[in-house]
């Protein structure tokens, strides 16, 4: 793309009256739909918990999770011995994936899950 250096008077006033009206203009970030009435994503450190305990708390906060429309939850879990929740039919209903964080995120020692659009 080449950019002009000079901007002609009438472009210049076009340019002015076309932003200077928010209206007539679509931003995307804000539309009033459920998709982006979603959050992102909701962050939990699950250090110092007991296996048991840490169990019930990734099922509650998935739940409340889904309540207050969050995108992903990601638990940080240390890389400790880890519980299997894949089997849980409660929470297969809510959930759309589970990975490895990527690595500035915790990597292996921690977990992104991924909540399904209810």
């Amino acid at each position: 793309m080449i950019k002009k250096k000079d901007l002609s008077a009438e472009d210049k006033k076009v340019w002015e009256d076309y932003t200077s009206s928010p209206s007539n203009i679509y931003d995307k970030e804000n539309q009033n739909n459920s998709i982006n009435l979603r959050k992102k994503r909701f962050k939990f450190d699950l250090h110092g918990f007991t296996l048991d305990e840490a169990n019930k708390k990734v099922k509650e906060i998935i739940f409340a999770c889904i309540k207050k429309n969050y995108k992903e939850i990601l638990f940080i879990t240390g890389k400790g011995l880890h519980s299997n929740t894949d089997n849980n039919i409660e929470l297969k209903n809510c959930v759309f994936s589970i990975s490895e964080a990527n690595i500035k995120n915790g990597g292996s020692g921690a977990i992104l899950i991924k909540l399904k659009n209810l």
